[in-house]
């Protein structure tokens, strides 16, 4: 069933459009905040995100508080339509703070404290620092709880999950391990098999999580990293949840950044944002950018089970960081916010507003150049997603009813990132390599749910479970159960390796019970030399109707075919004639096993089939060309279909026999329609 979701806030059930704006260095020029507000309204914006960075001018002494800017912001705001997401500072603390406080400053794993410098650089566990982020929190809270501008918390900015090594956090982890090793020493080591190397530990101080060849160590301080900066996000936001119970409460994530687990995070947040910025018109090709950045949106907006999330942070024209720092091509700021807006994003918003004068962002992307006003081509294409942005308002709240989905695990990557095996170059992210098992729907305009191991399954047709090769607790049982019911699950190479502590399945792989389910036996597993390929040559009649012969690379599994059927064999090197694609019938579904990384060939034509098998829903009927997508959203009886052309040429797309209404335009469209190079069209699908 489609779930219809609320606003973001009721205060403003339309798309929020706006961006990063940080008044307090124009407080010389006060005459600037007006000209920004006539901006402002010139280009549709109705949130502005203030405050990120502003504790040096909120408290430029301790217990100094000062206001009376803010308060003038604030007002000034509201008397003009425009709402505020308004954000606490603990990204970067005052200068003050650090010199009569050490404590607050990160140490590296060598032991040196740092100094002052940069932003994100606080130890989440000083308790200074704790007590000073939730006064000044308080007293926000306390002085716009009710202002007519406030409509988010936006807390902090781009929680990461930089280390922090002081005694506070050191002491901090051993009492995390205690907990969760019920204070035995000797299960601990037994998790992290510490008899390796005479790593065994006789006492909890011994215990610092600096030695990557404890893989369970290591892999326990990411989680407790993650556990850290979650409670110290609840220590932030307490103050506010207690004085603003009905105003959400979110933090800008960035991406799919393997820093910190955003399924664990995101239960803590009232709404999912993030900070987009996508390598568009890189040398590895617009098509590639976008269906990368679609897995992120996906992803985001599965945080929180298909709830919309919000665009925190994008750039109208250029980053300041890139290698190369390219300006986006004419059409393309319309089409890359409205391809956030079809994966289920319910805003557009930008950092920044205006360019600063100075600093290290001086000359990244903003809506208002150094030179001001709106007579630039980024500002008209900023107008002119708020233009479009005010017609859309009937998709809000809408989701994408994804039939199918991929399993892109955060504890997973950490542990294949920890794993020293196949090859440092062929290990390869795990991101990426669940990207090019997304890629085949992308570009049939299938959505897709982006989950990861401890997601419910049940809902969906088929499941993808690329390199799952740390098994999590439950994980195993509930794919077993997913198939049995009747669900279709394709795992690959390298699943079923480990279990939730880093340790080798002993009996033999794929091990935690998958064994039975797949129906077969991996002994063991080949990695190639880039310039090394295999080939992948399908059985006759086998029962997907696929022939010849697909590239295979990297790495190769040898596997025996226990009790599933072979599909297709490998055809070169000592192990041809061997199993690379089986399948098993597992009581009421079916259970792939893909032995080989292989080309996206491959993976066109077998997702191909099995998207057609299982009849999965698209957003239009027939292929799409080349670097187009199309995406629905839907909210049970509308569909709205976004396609989107990411080639610089116009591309003729064909919409089918139904008969559709252009919510640009106000048109009606059937059959063949040519969208524009770097194009965008937004058609409803009305009820049948």
């Amino acid at each position: 069933m489609i779930t219809r979701y609320p606003p973001i806030s009721v205060k403003c059930p339309h798309f929020l459009h706006g961006g990063d704006y940080n008044p307090e260095q124009w407080a010389d020029t006060p005459e600037i905040w007006d000209e920004d507000l006539r901006l402002m309204k010139l280009a549709r914006c109705n949130v502005m995100t203030i405050g990120v960075f502003s504790w040096s001018q909120l408290e430029p002494e301790e217990n100094k508080f000062t206001f009376d800017w803010l308060d003038t912001i604030m007002d000034k705001l509201a008397q003009n339509g425009i709402y505020a997401a308004l954000a606490t500072p603990s990204g970067a603390r005052p200068a003050w703070m650090s010199l009569k406080y050490p404590e607050v400053l990160r140490v590296t794993s060598e032991g040196r404290r740092q100094f002052h410098r940069e932003r994100h650089n606080h130890c989440r566990t000083s308790p200074v620092y704790r007590e000073k982020c939730r006064r000044i929190n308080t007293k926000l809270a306390e002085r716009y709880k009710d202002h007519p501008a406030l409509l988010a918390w936006h807390i902090s900015n781009e929680i990461n999950g930089d280390e922090c090594h002081c005694d506070l956090c050191l002491a901090a982890f051993r009492r995390w391990l205690r907990e969760k090793y019920a204070n035995d020493l000797g299960r601990l080591n037994r998790a992290w098999w510490t008899r390796f190397w005479s790593h065994e530990f006789s006492d909890w101080e011994q215990i610092r999580p600096v030695d990557p060849s404890v893989h369970g160590m290591m892999l326990d301080w990411k989680r407790f990293i993650t556990d850290q900066a979650i409670d110290f996000f609840r220590n932030e936001i307490a103050p506010l949840r207690a004085l603003t119970p009905d105003i959400p409460v979110t933090t800008n994530f960035m991406g799919v950044s393997s820093t910190l687990n955003y399924w664990k995070f995101a239960r803590e947040v009232n709404v999912v944002s993030w900070d987009s910025y996508p390598p568009w018109h890189s040398p590895q090709g617009d098509t590639m950018t976008a269906c990368q950045a679609a897995f992120t949106h996906d992803t985001n907006r599965c945080l929180k089970g298909g709830r919309p999330f919000m665009l925190m942070e994008s750039t109208p024209s250029a980053t300041n960081w890139a290698q190369v720092c390219k300006l986006k091509r004419p059409g393309a700021h319309l089409l890359t916010s409205l391809q956030a807006v079809a994966h289920g994003s319910d805003t557009v918003q930008y950092f920044q507003w205006r360019k600063s004068r100075g600093g290290a962002e001086k000359f990244h992307g903003a809506v208002v150049d150094h030179g001001g006003g709106e007579n630039t081509r980024v500002f008209r294409d900023v107008a002119r997603v708020g233009e479009v942005l005010a017609k859309l308002d009937a998709v809000i709240g809408t989701t994408v009813p994804a039939e199918v989905a991929i399993v892109h695990d955060w504890e997973n990557r950490w542990a294949l990132d920890l794993m020293q095996g196949l090859g440092l170059d062929l290990r390869r992210s795990n991101t990426v390599t669940c990207m090019a098992h997304y890629r085949p729907f992308w570009a049939r305009g299938i959505p897709m749910d982006v989950i990861d191991q401890m997601c419910d399954f049940s809902r969906y047709k088929l499941l993808i479970t690329p390199m799952a090769y740390m098994l999590r607790e439950g994980f195993a049982g509930r794919v077993e159960q997913f198939v049995a019911s009747g669900g279709v699950w394709v795992a690959t190479y390298w699943t079923g390796i480990v279990d939730e502590n880093d340790l080798c399945f002993p009996g033999g792989w794929p091990g935690g019970g998958l064994r039975d389910v797949l129906g077969i036996r991996d002994e063991e597993t080949d990695a190639t030399w880039p310039d090394e390929h295999n080939r992948v040559v399908f059985s006759a009649g086998n029962p997907l109707g696929l022939t010849g012969e697909y590239e295979s690379r990297d790495i190769h599994a040898l596997i025996h075919a226990e009790s599933a059927e072979v599909l297709a064999a490998y055809g070169r090197d000592f192990y041809a004639g061997r199993p690379a694609l089986t399948r098993k019938a597992y009581k009421q579904g079916w259970a792939y096993y893909m032995a080989s990384r292989n080309s996206d060939a491959f993976l066109n034509d077998f997702y191909g089939r099995l998207a057609r098998d299982l009849k999965l829903r698209q957003a239009l009927p027939g292929d799409l060309p080349d670097g187009v997508s199309a995406q629905m959203r839907a909210d049970g009886k509308r569909e709205f279909v976004f396609i989107m052309n990411f080639n610089a040429e116009k591309q003729s797309v064909d919409t089918g026999n139904e008969t559709f209404t252009d919510m640009i335009s106000g048109g009606s469209i059937r059959g063949r329609i040519n969208v524009g190079g770097y194009g965008t069209s937004v058609i409803v699908r009305e009820p049948r």
